[in-house]
């Protein structure tokens, strides 16, 4: 090799028999060979994947829920907009919102019960609510029924997605349509998280009575994990929170009157009398079934069950499903003297008339 420097430039001057260049040549075929054998057969572009992998939210609602005929205007809060959301696909939002996703089959399939009855009643018997934008009938908040959408559930499920989306769907896929009837029109379809053992009257915590709302035993909810709860509550705070003056240790106020379910209906602190809603809801309380006692500056308060234990409890409809009993057996149970029906005869009725 002579190397020559002309104008500032160095030129190479390569001189190499044809013997070498062969050589040069079969020393490069091995060293590549492997990449180029391997290169063709590497993992696909990341543009093939980017467009052939569909969200599982998107695969799932587009290919499993069953369709629907009418759409439900949900305000949904977060977003400050209404959703015209197709009914089933509400109704699993709501039963995926409302009730944990591990229950029975049975017991979502009667939880769909509940959410399309309560929804289907709301529309063929819209009230002004000015918490309402005009074109809504439901927020997606506890105010109505809780309701999620498949982003929002695929936030909280994370890796599990997939699967109980799918169990959700197939419970209210095996009911579509179906609603709660009482004497050709949809119930009032209450329900709650766990009982103290017992369901109550709803006149017992509401103003009106249902006839189909009546106190029945729920022995299954001990399994519970909300049965029994116990808290802590400064002293100072019952008294603001309660409008009264708590001053001996020991067993706090009296039980007046009890409701059925075995509940507080009347309690009295020194000359003060409430209701146990008045005072489950003042403290913040789980449920009317509840007892207080003072030591210190600090007061205990043991409640049992969760929720106001009017119509379906949810715990309650799990063990029952645990037990082998279907959905139609579970909804019969907690709401009395009540049909299974379609709701689009009802529907289309109700159009007919007006």
């Amino acid at each position: 090799m002579v190397e020559n420097k002309i104008g500032g430039h160095w030129k190479v001057n390569v001189k190499i028999k044809p013997l070498i260049w062969i050589l040069a040549i079969f020393v490069a075929v091995i060293v590549l060979l492997p990449a180029i054998l391997v290169l063709p057969f590497s993992s696909e572009p990341p543009e093939w994947k980017e467009e052939n992998q569909a969200r599982p939210s998107e695969r799932m609602l587009a290919l499993e829920i069953p369709h629907s005929d009418i759409v439900v205007p949900v305000f949904r809060t977060s977003k400050d907009t209404v959703e015209n959301i197709p009914l089933e696909e509400y109704v699993a939002g709501v039963v995926a919102s409302e009730m944990p996703a591990e229950f029975e089959l049975e017991a979502l399939k009667a939880q769909a019960l509940t959410a399309r009855t309560f929804i289907v009643k709301a529309m063929l018997n819209p009230g002004k609510d000015d918490s309402l934008p005009d074109e809504a009938v439901v927020t997606d908040t506890i105010m109505h029924q809780v309701y999620k959408g498949n982003d929002e559930l695929e936030a909280l499920w994370g890796d599990d997605f997939n699967e109980k989306l799918a169990k959700i769907v197939e419970a209210v896929t095996e009911t579509k349509g179906q609603i709660l009837t009482y004497e050709g029109e949809p119930i009032q379809a209450s329900f709650f998280s766990t009982s103290n053992g017992f369901t109550v009257n709803s006149e017992d915590y509401w103003k009106n009575k249902y006839p189909y709302l009546r106190s029945v035993e729920s022995p299954w909810d001990k399994k519970s994990p909300k049965y029994v709860q116990t808290i802590q509550l400064q002293v100072r705070t019952v008294e603001e929170k309660l409008g009264v003056s708590i001053k001996k240790d020991g067993k706090v106020g009296k039980v007046v009157a009890t409701t059925s379910g075995k509940r507080i209906g009347k309690f009295a602190i020194g000359k003060k009398e409430f209701s146990g809603k008045e005072i489950r809801e003042k403290l913040g309380l789980r449920s009317t079934d509840f007892q207080m006692e003072k030591k210190g500056k600090q007061i205990t308060i043991t409640t049992k069950g969760y929720g106001h234990g009017v119509g379906l409890s949810q715990y309650g409809a799990n063990g029952m499903a645990e037990e082998g009993k279907s959905y139609k057996e579970i909804v019969n149970y907690y709401y009395k003297g009540i049909e299974i029906t379609d709701y689009k005869p009802l529907a289309d009725k109700r159009v007919a008339l007006k």
